[in-house]
């Protein structure tokens, strides 16, 4: 693979213009598909194998158009203190909201817009009432003009002194993700120049990652409602895209310029850059695409299809850093390396000082530090994220409803208006569908009003046919409770398969649990998959072995880390958290599947750096301060970088987006810096030769792919010595007594 690579570099240096003209007309054309595509929707929703999703397959055959996935939105009016709702002053107010969205901007988007004192939504107290409206389109589909007519609603009758409070999914909007973006490529840029010190090899990872983000993020917007991806996949893949592809540049070039150092010509040095750490961004790439096509393993449709578009994003990255970096590197010239650096290695074509030692930097001596005390280190290191890890043996899962948002949103206090107006499962109601006549509803409706925690039953409401009845359970509890949850599991333990409950709460517990049983399937197919191809990129059983169990070592002190913070509430206000709750169900298997493509490209671009000075004869514990020397200013750059971009999403007021961007930053923070800077190199120190053994019978059978270059080497005509260093394990602790 090398070799291929190899060429591949040196071709791509060699025909730069042709190579950065086909990657522009792929953007444009791309571009264009985006730009000719309808806006893409929020996707069908759907959970095969569950309860709540049988339910509402019958409940579409049975009852058409009930099951229609429309957006929703709730008007809650409160009166002043010593008034009620129906009052002469208040009541005309109230059905003037009501007038007013049905003839209203957005009217043609709307399916129905209930009056509250015909639906009988007027609380007990008289005090609360609120207006349900049923739109055609879901909520990111809605229209400005619809959206901003719904916010709009009510703003008379507030100037009058009532409390009208706004709730539902219709105002929930697509993902605004610009920001974000900014502040990630702002901090990244900063980082590159300080990792380079050359504004035009900081700007290179940055414009080539954009470039193979807009290909790939602008080629799922033109296929996103043929292929029914949704909107949300875009951002996934934007966000992932942009953290690999910035990390995948970033190797080659720190390579090129490592080559440059050693006195290869540019074209020489492209193509080895290639070969080399080329050979590690293909690997690397590998396990992420990995990780999000085993999103499939979850079963759930809409996950699947926003993993393998993710995944065609990283490749898109890989091709990028293989082909277009090298091309661009041709362009740059001389200016890729710092001020006072390139007449010294470009006047006569030789390094400065050739076959003296490479002056020791902090990565070397921070492994001389950990190759000294490789015990202590690594139990600090173990004991101090299995700590963390503690609190992660009592994560819950959940899904966020508008309980969960701040108290200064429209949505969350309309929340808390229902909650008081009307009980707290009044948020999340439960519907239950019977398949059967009226005297199975009957007698389901009998039976649910005797079990604990149900406020409220309505009376079945039949189809025309007669052979199916819906009901309507109001819980006593808040939708996210782990009461509401029992009641759930309840009615089903009692009920035959003619009785099915569904609804959003309903269909929120099936996707908890599924999710929460996909996980160590999902863990064991990503691991195991990634466990092989590491075996073939380090021709090593310890090595790989040792990779996984740091990772899941970091991901779950992670999770630990997020059931403190967000579950518990510790040090919730200082990162903005105002309501404790369930983890979300997604949390989880999405930081395994980001971090695990991320702490792969970490691991496979430091240890491969010590296994190709290892193969070309230095001692373990040396190669190991070569990896070091060579690839960890790297891998700090891009894990700072990706921190950086993470953090930025905590600021989000959202806390489904805090609590995502909080799990992977400090996921990412425990992984490059806990485990590959300190946990890796004290492990490798312990090992010695051993963590480089391969059985002769298994290294017989795996095929070669020469990740280290020993077959480059050959082929361009240079010694190679093999034997992994002659002088020995005692030379080994030599170093570490050092």
């Amino acid at each position: 693979m090398a070799t291929f690579l190899y060429r591949l570099g040196r071709g791509a240096f060699r025909r730069r213009r042709f190579v950065a003209l086909v990657w522009v007309a792929l953007l444009f054309l791309a571009g264009f598909g985006a730009a000719s595509a309808s806006a893409p929707t929020s996707g069908s929703f759907s959970i095969p194998g569950t309860e709540a999703q049988k339910a509402f397959d019958l409940l579409d055959q049975r009852f058409p158009g009930m099951a229609a996935d429309g957006a929703t939105a709730r008007i809650v009016i409160k009166a002043p203190a010593g008034e009620k709702v129906d009052s002469a002053a208040v009541k005309p107010q109230v059905e003037k909201i009501v007038t007013e969205l049905k003839d209203g901007p957005g009217r043609d988007q709307i399916s129905s817009v209930a009056n509250p004192y015909e639906a009988q939504a007027v609380s007990q107290d008289g005090s609360t009432a609120y207006i349900s409206v049923k739109y055609k389109v879901s909520g990111m589909e809605l229209t400005d003009p619809t959206r901003e007519a719904l916010k709009e609603a009510g703003t008379e009758a507030k100037a009058s002194g009532l409390n009208v409070q706004i709730g539902g999914d219709a105002l929930m909007a697509a993902p605004e993700t610009g920001s974000g973006e900014i502040i990630g490529i702002s901090i990244a840029a900063v980082v590159l120049v300080i990792t380079f010190g050359s504004l035009i090899a900081a700007g290179l990872p940055l414009l080539t990652a954009l470039i193979g983000v807009g290909i790939g993020v602008s080629s799922i917007t033109a296929l996103a409602n043929v292929l029914d991806l949704g909107s949300t996949t875009s951002t996934l893949a934007m966000m992932i895209g942009l953290a690999v592809g910035i990390d995948y540049a970033l190797f080659i070039v720190s390579r090129y310029r490592s080559e440059l150092a050693e006195g290869r010509e540019r074209e020489e040095a492209a193509g080895r850059a290639a070969g080399t750490a080329g050979s590690a961004v293909v690997f690397a790439g590998l396990t992420v695409v990995i990780a999000l096509v085993g999103l499939a393993v979850v079963n759930i449709p809409m996950l699947t299809k926003m993993g393998v578009a993710a995944a065609g994003t990283v490749v898109i990255a890989v091709l990028v850093a293989l082909t277009l970096v090298p091309a661009i590197l041709g362009f740059a010239g001389k200016k890729v390396l710092p001020a006072g650096t390139k007449s010294k290695l470009f006047g006569k074509g030789k390094p400065v000082a050739e076959g003296a030692e490479p002056k020791a930097n902090g990565g070397t001596r921070w492994a001389r530090f950990i190759l000294r005390r490789p015990v202590m280190v690594l139990l600090v290191a173990v004991v101090g994220l299995g700590a963390v890890a503690i609190p992660a043996s009592k994560l819950e899962m959940g899904l966020p409803d508008d309980g969960s948002q701040p108290v200064s949103t429209s949505q969350r206090q309309a929340y808390d208006l229902l909650s008081e107006g009307f009980g707290p499962g009044f948020n999340g109601p439960l519907m239950v569908v019977v398949d059967g006549d009226k005297a199975l509803a009957d007698q389901t409706v009998e039976r649910i009003k005797g079990l604990e925690g149900v406020v409220a039953v309505t009376p079945p409401t039949l189809n025309k046919e007669g052979d199916a009845g819906v009901i309507t359970v109001i819980p006593k509890d808040r939708p996210s409770s782990e009461q509401t949850e029992g009641l759930v599991h309840e009615i089903r333990e009692g009920s035959g398969d003619d009785v099915l409950v569904t609804g959003a709460t309903a269909m929120n517990i099936d996707f908890s649990q599924k999710m929460n049983d996909a996980l160590l399937p999902y863990l064991a197919l990503v691991v195991g998959l990634a466990f092989l191809l590491l075996m073939l990129v380090f021709r090593s059983i310890l090595v790989p072995l040792k990779a996984a169990l740091g990772f899941l070592l970091s991901v779950v002190a992670a999770l630990g880390a997020v059931v403190a913070v967000f579950q518990w509430g510790w040090l919730g206000s200082l990162f903005g958290v105002e309501q404790t709750g369930p983890i979300m169900s997604m949390m989880p298997i999405f930081m395994v599947g980001v971090v695990f493509g991320l702490a792969m490209d970490y691991e496979v671009f430091l240890v491969t750096r010590m296994r190709e000075a290892y193969v070309h004869g230095e001692r373990p514990g040396q190669a190991v301060v070569t990896g070091f020397q060579y690839s960890a200013r790297v891998v700090v750059a891009a894990a700072v970088i990706m921190i950086a971009v993470f953090s930025g999403f905590m600021g989000a007021t959202e806390q489904m987006v805090k609590m995502i961007g909080f799990g992977l930053a400090i996921a990412v923070f425990f992984d490059a810096f806990v485990v590959r800077m300190t946990i890796v190199p004290a492990v490798l120190a312990l090992l010695g030769h051993k963590a480089w053994w391969l059985p002769k019978w298994l290294d017989r059978i795996l095929p070669n792919v020469d990740v280290e270059g020993e077959s480059l080497r050959k082929h361009l005509g240079e010694s190679v010595d093999g034997s992994g260093g002659s002088d020995g394990p005692d030379k080994d602790r030599e170093l570490v007594k050092v």
